[in-house]
């Protein structure tokens, strides 16, 4: 309960211990005009109604308010979870997107690995020929300059 509405009940009940206490001169019947005629009431009692009257308007008041902004805070919330959840549906469409262009990527580079593999053995090929055939070559010039071949 906060300070405001303790000081209404607060008034309330003042009004209501006034009230008990001075009951008798509320009920006193008084010469009252009412602008077009007169009559004779409790002019207490009818305050008192006015008073009561007063607090059910305000009460009244109060209550469509706090309906109106209930209302209010449902309407905002669910706009905020229609925004939410486009957010969330735009953050994994662009998770997607990475990951697309992530496998994309990693296609690429091991296409290029699997060239560089290929290319890489062609050249290893093509220097154990060479050295092959070099290795023949002083083979065969050794043995025209006469010496023995070792056997291994």
């Amino acid at each position: 309960m906060n300070v405001r509405s303790g000081l209404v009940i607060v008034v309330l009940v003042l009004i209501g211990i006034f009230s008990v206490l001075n009951w008798g001169v509320l009920m006193a019947p008084t010469d009252l005009t009412l602008g077009f005629t007169a009559v004779k009431a409790p002019l207490g009692l009818i305050m008192l109604g006015l008073i009561v009257l007063l607090a059910a308007v305000f009460l009244i008041y109060v209550v469509v308010l706090q309906a109106a902004m209930m209302s209010e805070s449902r309407r905002v919330a669910k706009e905020l979870k229609a925004q939410r959840e486009l957010a969330d549906t735009a953050e994994a469409s662009r998770f997607d997107e990475l990951r697309q262009l992530h496998s994309a990527d990693m296609e690429r580079l091991l296409a290029r690995v699997d060239q560089l593999d290929r290319e890489l053995r062609s050249a290893i090929e093509a220097n154990a020929n060479g050295l092959h055939a070099a290795l023949g070559e002083i083979d065969d010039r050794l043995q025209r300059a006469g010496v023995p071949r070792l056997q291994g």
